[in-house]
């Protein structure tokens, strides 16, 4: 299994460009959670971040994941 490249369109990361592990059929996973634990700034602590893949990638072969919203972390136990 291999990785692809996906753009963030929207939300706090709009216009990041990450490399996600690539799923049976050659995609990204439906869903990626960006989890965000430290305080950034412009970036609210203790958030989940949710985008959602479209279903082809752009002719460069970059995939788009969308946002869809943020909703309170979940708190790690140590």
């Amino acid at each position: 299994m291999g990785t692809v490249t996906v753009m963030l369109r929207g939300g706090p990361a709009d216009g990041a460009v990450r490399e996600l592990s690539a799923g049976p059929d050659g995609g990204p996973p439906a869903v990626w959670v960006l989890e965000q634990r430290n305080s950034v700034p412009g970036m609210t602590p203790d958030q989940d971040h949710r985008y959602e893949a479209e279903p082809e990638p752009a002719a460069d072969g970059t995939w788009t994941m969308t946002y869809v919203r943020s909703t309170p972390g979940r708190r790690r136990q140590r």
